[in-house]
């Protein structure tokens, strides 16, 4: 055995000295000259308030450049399938590591994706069932809902050496229902909604908005095409002539010598909204979709979107239909109970990802599931699954929020997966707003001091015990409990739900005061949603504010989202007598240097876009004549640039009044957005800011009944304080205000608690506890009450 000579410590090691990511010089959005080292293999979380440059650091600067430079390494080839990335604002960018994202973008709103095509688990039970179900069908695509049956013979020419024709057959076997081509319903569209057939086409039968009589495109090409006649009210057309109205395919036809396209009207509805996402359509057009819609489960595959032959093969009684309608934790179990040594390491494999469900609380969910209807923090969570059994070390994880939608309950169990994935020797970078998971850091980045050009720069560093003692905003509110209320308010009403049964409900009959604050709480997956949105939501009176993704792109701003945009054009051209639509970007307004974009995108194929300020408008967006155009001594760019509480003593008084533009910008204020720019691309906003603009667009409709969805997602312990403020004064203004929520301020203010459980899925979906907060926390009787005394202190 060697024996040691040397007493003295070696000299570290050169590799040994890069054990912090340091940024320099970050001016990523509202960034300013950032600089920070974060250590590597610990648990870091960004704290501050919403906007303040969390995502803008964690994201769009660490994160993005990582994946950049790891981009760069494919080849051009490659990287032309890949997004393209532009290299961050920032001066240095060192100690990178391999970074692996998994934020809240929803999954693909895609009808056809599921839980299970997002984490692959339906790939391996597709191949299961083809090695191992009776009758055997075919090749795994036979069990696949995307995949169509697909048939052809015919002669092709083979050109090699001499042509010849060769006679071929091609079979494909998908699994595919051919009734509702793997969607699992078929929808129907209501002809009363489309028009009124007493009239005829002269008269205006259409009521689809938009469709003005003297529209070339739409009413005059059904009016003049020769083949209806205008005159002849809809009800009285012939068999031949409904045909040719509802279902013709695409015509040629000449209108006044213009050549048109003239379709069915179903068609045609179908091109022009029901291709479209819905939430990206204006309020009023998604209004009609939803009016004129139905969709109803698919009669010949029951919704399960899968082909007879696919639901016919079986394994032990069991055909992959079932397999994927189980909850994920029976799943799993099922899994373990086959014997089958010929696909032992597929089973394995399938095993684990299944039991990656259950660890990460989501062992309620089904593989059937769309994944369009999970929520911002299921999706997170779903993301998380392929990275739990990693053997990977030395990578970055970067988490945006992973506790939003969790209940405190499962609160713990994220912190414990957290510290694992750090515990493997990997750097965890979180954005987190909840002190529970701010409690379990290693080192804290809090940005601020306020939201938007107020926040940006780095407000402190350190351990929790620094940031409780240090005088941030994050500091001062972190040990913040609200209380229980003394007075509580009496109900009005209630709103009667008898033996509610959607998904995993069982028969819940429940009455929910109106007139006061009610909150509906529960682990996550105990039915919560199930009973709100599939028993309240869709009433007359109801308006329902869920966590539906704002879709917008960077031509969409708060402005124009909110509808604050009409009343300021209209105000310029009532003060300049001309046309509203010259005080559009997007229309005859538009700069033609950029087409209203204000910068101009040059595509470098796959390397990242290059955007440059518009030479001509200097990035104001529109034309130079239009900038002449004044109101209250402000031009339409000028406007835009305000922030919104600028905006509002603007257009409150003066010259500039405007009570319809006031309206809206008060109710952005109230929901604590006015540091906004009403101008700011949507992409450029947060999660947190992006929930309250919708909060902010939907207090303006008129209804007796707000439904609200986890409002406290992203944001800040100090903004939930505000958020109190908005609810309280929604119900003094003579509001019923239903809240699902976890968050225990918003328990403990509530005026009355339904509690949902006591586990999720099968285990969940009974009313557990309704009454006042305060005898939930006496009670103790549920998890819910047993976090809320503790929070209170009680």
């Amino acid at each position: 055995m060697a024996t040691r000579t040397d007493a003295r410590s070696p000299a570290p090691h050169a590799a040994d000295i890069h054990d912090v990511i340091r940024v320099h010089g970050a001016r990523v959005n509202n960034l300013k000259d950032v600089s920070i080292e974060i250590p590597k293999r610990r648990l870091t979380v960004f704290t501050g308030v919403s906007g303040s440059g969390k995502t803008s650091l964690v994201f769009n600067t660490i994160a993005a450049e990582s994946q950049r430079l790891i981009n760069e390494t494919y080849s051009a080839f490659v990287q032309g399938f890949m997004p393209t990335l532009a290299r961050p604002e920032v001066d240095v960018l060192d100690g990178l590591t391999t970074a692996i994202i998994v934020d809240q973008q929803k999954l693909g709103a895609d009808p056809r994706s599921t839980v299970g095509t997002a984490t692959d688990a339906n790939a391996m039970l597709r191949i299961l069932f083809s090695r191992v179900g009776k009758p055997h069908i075919g090749p795994p695509s036979a069990y696949a809902f995307n995949v169509p049956s697909v048939r052809a013979s015919g002669a092709i020419t083979v050109e090699r050496g001499a042509k010849k024709a060769v006679k071929a057959t091609f079979n494909r076997t998908g699994g595919m229902c051919t009734r509702c081509e793997g969607r699992g319903s078929v929808s129907d569209i209501d002809l009363t909604q489309l028009y009124d057939d007493s009239k005829s086409l002269a008269e205006g039968a259409f009521t689809i908005p938009g469709w003005k009589s003297d529209s070339f495109w739409t009413v005059r090409v059904y009016a003049e095409s020769g083949l209806l006649d205008p005159d002849k009210p809809i009800r009285k057309y012939t068999k031949k002539e409904m045909q040719d109205f509802l279902y013709r395919e695409p015509t040629k036809v000449k209108v006044e010598g213009v050549n048109l396209t003239y379709e069915g009207l179903i068609l045609k509805i179908q091109k022009s909204f029901l291709s479209k996402d819905k939430e990206a359509l204006q309020p009023h057009i998604r209004a009609f979709v939803e009016r004129a819609v139905t969709f109803t489960t698919c009669p010949e595959c029951e919704g399960t979107r899968l082909s007879e032959g696919a639901r016919s093969s079986k394994i032990k009684r069991i055909n992959i239909a079932d397999a994927c309608a189980m909850q994920t934790s029976d799943l799993a179990a099922w899994v373990r109970g086959l014997d089958e040594p010929s696909v032992a390491p597929l089973l394995t494999a399938l095993g684990q990802t299944l039991d990656s469900f259950v660890e990460i609380g989501l062992g309620y969910l089904a593989l059937d599931r769309p994944s369009g209807t999970l929520s911002g923090g299921e999706a997170q969570r779903v993301k998380m699954i392929r990275h739990l059994g990693s053997s990977l070390t030395d990578t970055t994880y970067v988490f945006d929020e992973p506790t939003a939608g969790l209940h405190p309950h499962d609160i713990q169990r994220m912190n414990n997966l957290l510290l694992r994935l750090r515990d493997k020797g990997n750097t965890v970078l979180v954005v987190e707003h909840k002190p529970e998971t701010i409690a379990i850091a290693d080192h804290i980045v809090d940005l601020g001091p306020g939201a938007g050009t107020a926040g940006g720069t780095v407000c402190f560093e350190g351990t929790v015990e620094g940031l409780r003692a240090g005088d941030t905003v994050t500091g001062r509110h972190f040990d913040d409990r609200a209380t229980l209320k003394d007075t509580l308010r009496k109900p009005t009403g209630a709103l009667e739900i008898r033996g509610a049964k959607a998904n995993n409900l069982r028969g819940v009959d429940v009455d929910i005061p109106l007139g006061v604050l009610a909150v509906v709480t529960g682990v996550a997956g105990s039915g919560k949603s199930s009973l709100i949105h599939g028993s309240v939501s869709g009433l007359d009176g109801v308006v329902s504010i869920d966590q539906g993704a704002i879709r917008g792109s960077r031509r969409s701003n708060p402005a124009t989202y909110t509808g604050l945009l009409d009343p300021i054009r209209k105000a310029f051209a009532r003060a300049n007598d001309v046309k509203p639509a010259l005080f559009s970007a997007n229309s005859e307004g538009a700069c033609p240097g950029c087409n209203g974009a204000g910068v101009i995108y040059s595509d470098l194929a796959m390397m990242a876009g290059v955007s440059t300020v518009c030479e001509e408008c200097e990035g104001k967006r529109f034309q130079a004549s239009v900038l002449e155009y004044h109101l209250g001594g402000r031009d339409i760019s000028e406007v835009l640039a305000m922030s919104v509480t600028e905006a509002e003593e603007f257009f409150g008084d003066g010259k500039a009044h405007n009570p319809a533009a006031h309206r809206v910008l008060g109710r952005l204020a109230d929901v604590g957005l006015g540091y906004l720019s009403i101008g700011q691309p949507l992409t450029t906003l947060s999660g947190g800011e992006r929930q309250r603009l919708k909060l902010a667009t939907h207090m303006g409709e008129k209804g007796g009944i707000y439904i609200l969805d986890e409002p406290t997602t992203g944001l800040h312990l100090a903004d939930v304080e505000q958020l109190l403020g908005l609810l309280d004064r929604l119900v003094d203004s003579g509001k019923s205000v239903i809240v699902i929520e976890h968050h225990q301020a918003v328990m403990a203010h509530a005026d009355w608690i339904v509690d949902l459980g006591p586990g999720a899925g099968h285990d969940g979906g009974r009313l557990v506890f309704e009454g006042t907060p305060a005898d939930l926390v006496a009670d103790r009787s549920t998890l819910t009450g047993e976090h809320l005394a503790a929070y209170v202190g009680a």
